[in-house]
């Protein structure tokens, strides 16, 4: 085992559910970003596996999803999942590292509204009148099985 995925694996454990999310965003962005400099190096095999990746981690997220409880967040974020994987089968189809490079973009702003959930649910407790926390808008997740850079 190396280093990388010990280390990956040590986060993984006792990680909150949010955490996880946001190590799994982290996870499809860098596969993604693989996959852009493999097409622009015409290694197919290279980019086919990044593409694949990405695409099993976006699975990973939409399955965790709580359509019940996570109301509309959790309809949206599993609509931009489903727009999401065809995206990255056309941008496999037609080979274009400009349509992998504008999922990026989409993943990387998800990715950045998640660390703010997870800051906010950092924050020490303030006092007030509001009513309790939304329902979570993900299920508890498990850690994914297997290598994350197969």
């Amino acid at each position: 085992m190396d280093a990388r995925t010990s280390y990956r694996e040590v986060i993984v454990r006792g990680a909150s559910p949010v955490r996880l999310v946001i190590c799994l965003y982290e996870q499809a962005i860098e596969d993604l970003r693989r996959a852009v400099i493999a097409l622009e190096k015409g290694d197919i095999e290279a980019r086919t596996r990044g593409i694949n990746h990405a695409l099993v981690v976006i699975a990973q997220l939409q399955g965790s999803l709580d359509i019940e409880r996570g109301g509309e967040v959790a309809k949206n974020l599993n609509k931009f999942y489903n727009t999401a994987r065809s995206t990255l089968a056309d941008a496999q189809l037609k080979q274009s590292a400009r349509i992998l490079e504008q999922q990026v973009s989409q993943l990387v702003l998800v990715y950045e509204a998640w660390l703010e959930v997870e800051r906010a649910t950092l924050a020490p407790p303030q006092q007030t009148t509001e009513p309790a926390q939304p329902a979570p808008l993900v299920s508890q997740l498990q850690p994914p099985v297997g290598d994350w850079n197969a």
